[in-house]
Order: structure tokens, then sequence, then C-alpha cells
């Protein structure tokens, strides 16, 4: 196959959304209930629940059962290879701390690359029943307000942007934090907290520019997808491919990103 078929992909999407709901079926009984949390490092705090675990095993066992030669990549339980050209890259929920505080801005993400590259992308909040999809052909949100598509509406200038990330303390190196403390005082507005919804936002016509610090490839390859339908662009700080991870600005317009990517540039280790 040398050419995904829209009616193909839409079949994958339909298929992507009832991964999105077995994960959410997996997730919502344990939301806002005390439960365990683990650490994953030694040095810090990086935390996993029960409900990741189940939330991810409800998907990895939709895949093999449905597409068995397809790769996966998950945050719990690592990588599968793939014996064909696709492969799907899970986060069963993105914002974990978030989840733990009981506040509804995490989510789970869902991504689909064919030969290497992310063809499609989900976010789901199912304890708000809302979800974003987006890709090839096209995107939107569905919620209470029904359908509705997917289009970036950017500030004319940085100085009138709104800036979003999750929070201060990831921006962990010197240059992280020249450059998180160097677009704060060029853009109007900062806001933290809001995990991938920043980056759903933002394709959702709501922010202006979406910043990360030290992402995987699980955390951005479901909204590169979903941006880029919307009109917007997203890469790594250096202006390189995004979906793999690493230090991300994601904006709405492509002078909204290369304004980033000129105060990045300028800031030193």
């Amino acid at each position: 196959m040398s050419v995904l078929k829209e009616e193909h992909w839409r079949e994958l999407v339909d298929f992507a959304r009832n991964l999105a709901s077995a994960a959410g079926d997996a997730i919502l009984p344990t939301f806002r209930t005390v439960s365990a949390v683990d650490n994953k490092i030694t040095d810090g705090f990086d935390p996993v629940t029960e409900a990741d675990r189940s939330g991810e095993r409800a998907m990895r066992e939709l895949i093999e059962k449905t597409f068995p030669a397809h790769g996966i990549q998950g945050e719990e339980f690592g990588s599968k290879q793939s014996r064909s050209e696709f492969s799907w890259i899970l986060d069963p929920i993105d914002g974990t701390r978030s989840f733990i505080c009981g506040m509804p801005v995490w989510t789970t993400l869902i991504a689909l690359t064919w030969q290497g590259k992310p063809i499609l992308g989900v976010v789901s909040q199912p304890f708000v029943r809302e979800m974003f999809v987006g890709g090839t052909y096209g995107a939107w949100s569905e919620n209470m307000l029904g359908r509705r598509p997917l289009s970036v509406k950017p500030a004319p200038h940085i100085s009138q942007a709104i800036l979003t990330t999750v929070a201060p303390e990831l921006y962990r190196s010197p240059k992280q934090r020249n450059v998180l403390k160097a677009m704060r005082e060029t853009t109007r507005m900062t806001r933290f907290g809001g995990d991938a919804y920043f980056f759903v936002m933002l394709a959702a016509g709501c922010v202006d520019i979406a910043m990360d610090a030290g992402l995987e490839a699980y955390d951005i390859a479901a909204l590169v997808p979903i941006i880029e339908a919307a009109g917007g662009i997203v890469t790594t700080w250096d202006g390189g491919t995004a979906a793999a991870g690493g230090d991300i600005i994601a904006a709405a317009s492509p002078a909204l990103h290369a304004a980033s990517l000129e105060i990045i540039n300028r800031q030193e280790a």
C-alpha cells in the first residue's frame, strides 16, 4: 500500500475511538477514589497508578485482537515490534498528577503511525466525555456541544499570544529555564497545569502557543496530527520533527512559531 485512502483512515479512526472508550472504561472506576500511587524513579517523582496500567492493558488487548501485526509503543508496558506499516503509540493517562488530584485535565493519548509518520491522533477525556480527533483527513472535537471542526485562531503578534505549559519545575536545565522565562516575558499571558489539553486547545483556537520540555513520544505523538490538521505547527525547539519527543513548541501560525524559535535560539545554557 503506497497511499492510505480516506476510507481506510476513517475506519482506523473508528477503531481508535473504540480504544479510547476501552481505556476510559478501565480508568474511570478509580478516578477520584483513594488508591495507591507508585513512583517510577528514585530521584524525583514520576507517578503511576493501577489506572494507568489498566487503561493501557485494555488498549493493548484490543489492538492485539484486531490488528495483531500492528506495533505498539506504550508508556507503561514498553514496545512490541510492528510486522506491518502501522504502529500505535499509547499513553493511557497523560497527566497522572492531575488524575491523582482529581482534576479532569488528564487525557488518554492514542497515536497511529503509518510508515513511521503519525497520521491519526485521538485525545480523550472520558470523565467530561470529550474527545479530539485529527490527522490526514481532518480534525474535530466531540463533546456535549456536538461535533465541531478544529481550527487555530492565532494572535497577530507574539506579544499578544497566550502561552501554555504544564509546570515550571519540569524545565530542569539552565537553558530550559531561560527559555521559559523569556517566553513568559514576551507573551501576554501564561497558564500552567493543563497537560495535553493545552495542545488541543491550541488546535481549537483557544490558545496561541503550547510548550513543554522533555517529552517522550507517547506524550506528543497523538497531538502532532491534530495540531497540524487544525492549521498549527509543532516541532522540537530546534525546528525538528516533534513526534519522537524532546523539547516541544507548538504554535497557531508560522509567524508565532518563527518568533518562538527566535527567542529559544537566543537563550544560553
